[in-house]
């Protein structure tokens, strides 16, 4: 399944940047529609964001594995959506 795990806190800036920027790619970027964002709220989450390795927000994870955290950029979020797409890709092989 393609699917990007973004950990964010309600009201951090760079969280609503990252929002901002997710829909700017998503609409520039058609194929990106097929991702599906697991938005995780890491203070109300703390079971689930306890299980993965990060101390900034936002931080976005893909098939486990850390992309990025902290300062978000169209560069970062991009390249979170580049992968969730080829790794389910890989999967599918």
């Amino acid at each position: 399944m393609k699917e990007i795990l973004y950990f964010y806190l309600s009201g951090n800036s760079q969280c609503s940047k990252a929002d901002r920027i997710i829909r700017n790619v998503v609409e520039r970027f058609p194929e990106f529609r097929e991702v599906k964002i697991k938005k995780i709220e890491k203070d109300l989450q703390k079971d689930i964001a306890c299980m993965f390795d990060f101390t900034t927000v936002p931080c976005f994870f893909v098939n486990g594995i850390k992309i990025f955290e902290g300062n978000v950029s169209i560069e970062k979020v991009s390249e979170a959506f580049k992968l969730a797409l080829i790794s389910d890709k890989q999967n599918e092989n």
